[in-house]
């Protein structure tokens, strides 16, 4: 015991979460990052461990004080000693000196912030019937421990915050943020799982032959405890042959425009032409920008403020008002938007489309120095429209015309890391599936999480070249129009082709010019850089794309909900604010919704009518034959005493719990056991035996 006369040394740590372990006289009072157990008669301190199983006998206190907080505050806010005029060279020396600051202060006060890793906090505390203590994690991980806190085994079927566990006979209901329930055996092995909800599941309880779960936006749903099972398989069945009853095809168009605008401000001739509509049947409208702001004294700035949470700048503000003030006659509200450093989305979408948009969440991943600066990077935004998650990223990679390999390396790292503040989830509310956990890869490591999206749309600045050409070939061949022999350099298309970026993703056809690089203000094909340095002209900006199709063949369905085709992709050459054109892509979508009422109807008639269904939930309400030697147990002295519990039932598995009854006088029907008595199972050696109970007097 550490705890001396009842005083503790513990810091002052919030509880979340408390478990009494009855058993064994033990309470668990949980944070998130810890745990400590203390014995529920003395009223002491056994034993304090970390989410990890470390064993904590100090119980330090974490200093109150920033240890990066002055140098930081000095790096990124402090003014500046009046210098000297000094060249060129050395000022972007400075510059760069100063990100690198930056970029540095960024890691180390991210890793100071994270010195209790906040994906490991515990969110979720049980106890199983064998006496095992089962948590759940914010990275979706289950850990077993034993009754003196020792931890057995990490289990990870599913990448999504663990919410609520929940214990009945042998099987453990784990529900997780994204609305997912997962089933798992005491030993920790994946039965199955399915989606319950479109949000967390916050708690759950038993109630006849049901499990009941709660989820965040106040639905209840219950579900048979036998689930998955025989019968599920005959609803899913039944239900598969009815889809056409409750499935809906939506149909809408959605235009994607990307523009590199240099750190200017468009004129709004510039804005019209670009935002034209090609057909006023455009539904939502999404918006992306690179380099909005640049400079090393904002990009630090934007860097602090991505660590604490923060986003936007004037320049951002300008450009959404600017853009919405256009689209603002065509009956559009803007439903979310996203800056990191110099990018910039954001969506739009109608008003008569705005109550089937939910979900709206954003993500950023820098990709400049040090992996912390946002000159180059992604902001990603994710919604879902009629129930399906549709993702839009917007993307500056690395410039220059041999940085191939950096550029795909930014999208690697981009696809890999970007992490939304809520996890997507999945398509039907009735999906019962034996192998849940759809984030995980054959090797056990996290798939991303944009690979868990029913569309997905990358655009931006992408800066791709041509190669194998030189300035006055690729001239040549763009004063002749001959865009379709200038494509077969280009260094996007090699790369995907060779699998080595952007897999998975397509591209519409194309027949406008490249789109850098250009002389402002200057209009036409003429516009193309002619200095000194004699950029040949590319095609950096572009718009790639997943819907949820395996096959170009596949048609529209609830298994292959979104399915989408490309009408328009082109670029603006009218608009000459900036040396990259802007580009539009319009988007046909086919979209499969789910009547949920009409689909609940028919569940209702399969469930009353079906003769195969009702037969097996009826042999759920049968009890196994078993058998107890005694119902109660009087201990009046030293001799020790043995029940035995008999299960008879071949198939069945059955669940005693041992009680101990309180005087009459007490008023209360139960007290636990008493402090003089030991209770422990013993193996039995008859086969149908479960064990035998041993009761004890110490």
């Amino acid at each position: 015991m550490v705890s001396d006369g009842g005083a503790c040394p513990l810091p002052s740590v919030d509880v979340k979460l408390l478990l009494s372990d009855n058993s064994r006289s033990k309470v668990w009072s949980a944070g998130y990052l810890s745990f400590a157990l203390w014995d529920s008669r003395t009223k002491e301190l056994l034993k304090v461990v970390n989410v990890d199983g470390q064993v904590d006998t100090r119980f330090d206190v974490l200093s109150a004080q920033d240890p990066y907080g002055y140098e930081t505050k000095q790096n990124l806010f402090s003014s500046p000693k009046k210098e000297k005029a000094r060249s060129p060279v050395n000022f972007f020396q400075r510059s760069r000196n100063a990100l690198m600051g930056a970029a540095d202060a960024v890691r180390r006060v991210a890793a100071k912030a994270g010195f209790g890793d906040d994906t490991r906090r515990t969110e979720a505390l049980v106890m199983s019937m064998d006496g095992m203590i089962w948590t759940g994690s914010a990275n979706g991980s289950v850990a077993q421990w034993d009754g003196s806190g020792n931890r057995l085994q990490e289990f990870q079927h599913h990448s999504s915050s663990v919410q609520s566990i929940f214990n009945f006979g042998t099987r453990l209901w784990v529900g997780y943020m994204d609305g997912n329930i997962q089933l798992l055996d005491l030993d920790g092995n994946l039965l199955g799982g399915w989606i319950a909800h479109s949000s967390p599941i916050l708690s759950m309880a038993v109630g006849s032959s049901y499990i009941f779960t709660l989820a965040g936006h106040g639905g209840v749903r219950g579900w048979n405890l036998s689930s998955p099972g025989p019968a599920d398989s005959i609803l899913r069945s039944e239900l598969t042959e009815k889809e056409t009853s409750y499935k809906n095809i939506e149909y809408m168009k959605v235009l994607v425009c990307s523009w590199n605008v240099g750190q200017e401000k468009a004129s709004y001739e510039s804005l019209r032409a670009w935002l034209k509509f090609p057909t006023q049947e455009v539904g939502v409208v999404v918006v992306g920008l690179q380099e909005v702001e640049m400079g090393a004294g904002f990009l630090a700035m934007s860097a602090a403020k991505e660590t604490v949470g923060l986003e936007g700048s004037p320049n951002g503000e300008w450009w959404l008002d600017a853009i919405g003030q256009i689209l603002k006659g065509h009956s559009f509200e803007r439903v979310g938007s996203r800056q990191m450093a110099g990018l910039l989305t954001a969506v739009w979408v109608r008003t008569n489309l705005k109550h089937f948009v939910s979900d709206i969440d954003n993500a950023a991943v820098a990709c400049g120095l040090g992996r912390a600066i946002g000159n180059k990077g992604a902001v990603g935004l994710r919604m879902r429209i009629h129930d399906r998650s549709i993702c839009f990223v917007n993307c500056h990679f690395a410039a220059h015309m041999e940085a191939v390999s950096r550029r795909n390396e930014d999208f690697d790292h981009v696809f890999r890391t970007m992490t939304f503040a809520t996890p997507s989830s999945g398509l039907l509310t009735t999906s019962i599936s034996g192998s849940a956990g759809q984030l995980f890869q054959a090797n056990g490591s996290r798939m991303p999480e944009l690979s868990d999206t029913d569309m997905i749309v990358f655009l931006g600045d992408f800066n791709y070249r041509l190669y194998d050409i030189s300035y006055e070939e690729a001239m040549g061949l763009v004063s002749r129009r001959r865009f379709d022999w200038l494509r077969k350099n280009d260094q996007l298309r090699a790369e995907m082709r060779s699998g080595r970026v952007f897999q998975g993703l397509r591209e519409g056809d194309f027949q406008f010019p490249p789109t850098y690089k250009f002389e402002k203000h200057k209009a036409g094909l003429s516009g193309y850089d002619c200095s000194e340095k004699k950029r040949i002209p590319a095609w950096c900006d572009r718009v790639l794309y997943r819907d949820s199709r395996a096959s170009s063949g596949t048609e529209c369905s609830l298994d292959c909900p979104v399915v989408c085709s490309v009408s328009l992709y082109d670029s603006c050459m009218e608009a000459t604010d900036s040396d990259h054109k802007p580009v539009k892509c319009l988007f046909n979508l086919d979209v499969a919704r789910v009547d949920k009422q009409t689909m609940r109807q028919k569940y209702g008639e399969i469930m009353s009518s079906n003769k195969k269904v009702l037969h097996l939930l009826q042999g759920l309400k049968a009890f196994p034959e078993a058998n107890v030697s005694t119902n109660d147990i009087i201990l009046q002295d030293q001799t020790p005493y043995l029940l035995k519990l008999q299960n008879r039932s071949p198939e069945d598995r059955a669940c005693f719990e041992i009680t101990g009854q309180a005087p009459s006088s007490s008023g209360s029907d139960s007290a636990g056991f008493p402090t003089w008595l030991k209770v422990g199972l013993m193996p039995c050696s008859d086969s149908p035996c479960i064990g035998s109970l041993h009761f004890r007097t110490v």
